[in-house]
């Protein structure tokens, strides 16, 4: 019986806990900056739930999958600080439909959550801070500072080679390189390969080399705090076990990928002297048009480079065929070989369809290379193409 009081306790204690007003519109900006990290199906029903703390004059919002986690703020009127646990999908979809205002949050007992919002009138059923999983802060020390613009480009240009395959589990990120004059993003899925490396960018902190391994989930909410910011750098540290980005005021921390990252300088082709130039908008028109007609499982397309042009073809059984020839300067032995169509179209697209792209060969078994045509480019960019059998 002793135990039952201490815990009737507690829950008195903390009803008469945590009472604040916030901005609707404030409010609805973070949590939407952090819904995408809570898990919709999980075991553990804490992890459904946001963790909102109240402090002087702040609101805290936490929500994680224990792989990783987003912590942010935003400014509130604190009548009694305090902490609770709200579901985090009910909480977000709610405060969706309220009208512009003023909300209200205050604890009650038992770990129900009351909210107010002009004539509304509504109370969710938390559960207690108690349960909530530690979430480690950013280390102070030996963090380093990386531009916003640089690592979005980095991220943009590789994600979409991240394997999706959970068994080949150091290929589910990307590798980060930093040097301290230069930094690189690598990933691959075994099939396909994309390296992006900024030069001449300079990093305080970084000695040597130092390479992590980024989840791709952990990559894409990343991705998500970049494209959200007015951040000019973003503050990245790591300890033993995770990684921290610092996006303004906000905060993701993230598990890290453990194990060996392949040996990608030994994959990039060195010999693939025969080469064609053309322009990327019409060549992923060209692609676009005719992958309509690639076998529905493999999406090969067939390209051969003869005398001045390059033709683009595919065909199948079920939809028919189609061929898009590009005119453009080619004067080395002709060449046929096969790509998955959805490969190409994603570099492109990652590069924006725009400028000149250049395609390397060596010969139709072997790896195939893509680059942007531009010597005075900001980016050192190389895309690597597995020949298909076709």
């Amino acid at each position: 019986m002793s135990s039952l009081g201490v815990e009737l306790e507690t829950t008195t204690a903390q009803g008469t806990a945590m009472e604040i007003t916030v901005s609707r519109q404030e409010l609805l900006r973070e949590l939407n900056a952090t819904q995408s990290v809570v898990e919709r199906k999980t075991t553990i029903p804490i992890l459904s739930n946001f963790l909102i703390e109240a402090d002087e004059e702040t609101l805290h919002i936490t929500a994680t999958d224990l792989d990783q986690a987003i912590r942010t703020s935003c400014p509130a009127r604190v009548k009694k600080p305090g902490a609770c646990t709200i579901p985090a999908r009910k909480l977000f979809d709610y405060v969706k439909l309220l009208p512009d205002g003023e909300i209200s949050i205050k604890l009650l007992e038992n770990h129900w959550v009351q909210i107010r919002s002009g004539r509304s009138n509504t109370k969710m059923v938390g559960l207690g801070r108690a349960n909530y999983p530690q979430v480690p802060e950013l280390p102070s020390i030996a963090a380093t500072k990386i531009p916003t613009a640089v690592l979005k480009t980095l991220i943009a240009r590789t994600i979409f080679s991240i394997s999706s395959e959970e068994s080949r589990y150091t290929l589910n990120g990307a590798l980060l390189v930093l040097k301290a004059e230069s930094l690189a993003m690598v990933a691959t899925d075994g099939h396909r390969l994309s390296f992006v490396e900024k030069p001449e960018e300079q990093l305080e902190g970084i000695t040597g080399e130092k390479r992590v391994l980024i989840p791709r989930k952990a990559l894409a909410e990343l991705q998500s705090l970049l494209n959200a910011t007015d951040a000019t750098h973003v503050e990245f540290a790591d300890d033993d076990l995770r990684l921290f980005f610092k996006v303004g005021h906000r905060t993701l921390s993230s598990l890290k990928l453990t194990g060996q990252f392949p040996n990608y300088e030994a994959v990039m082709p060195r010999d693939n002297s025969k080469f064609v130039v053309v322009r990327s908008a019409e060549l992923a028109q060209a692609v676009g048009r005719v992958s309509q007609f690639a076998d529905e499982r493999s999406h090969a397309v067939r390209m051969k480079l003869e005398q001045n042009e390059l033709k683009i073809s595919a065909q199948s059984a079920e939809t028919g065929e189609s061929e898009d020839i590009l005119e453009t300067p080619y004067t080395f032995d002709t060449i046929t070989v096969g790509f998955n169509s959805d490969y190409i179209l994603e570099f492109l697209k990652a590069l924006g369809n725009e400028g000149e792209v250049r395609l390397e060969f060596k010969d139709s078994q072997s790896a195939g290379q893509m680059r942007p045509e531009d010597p005075d480019a900001e980016y050192k960019y190389r895309y690597v193409l597995m020949p298909m059998r076709i």
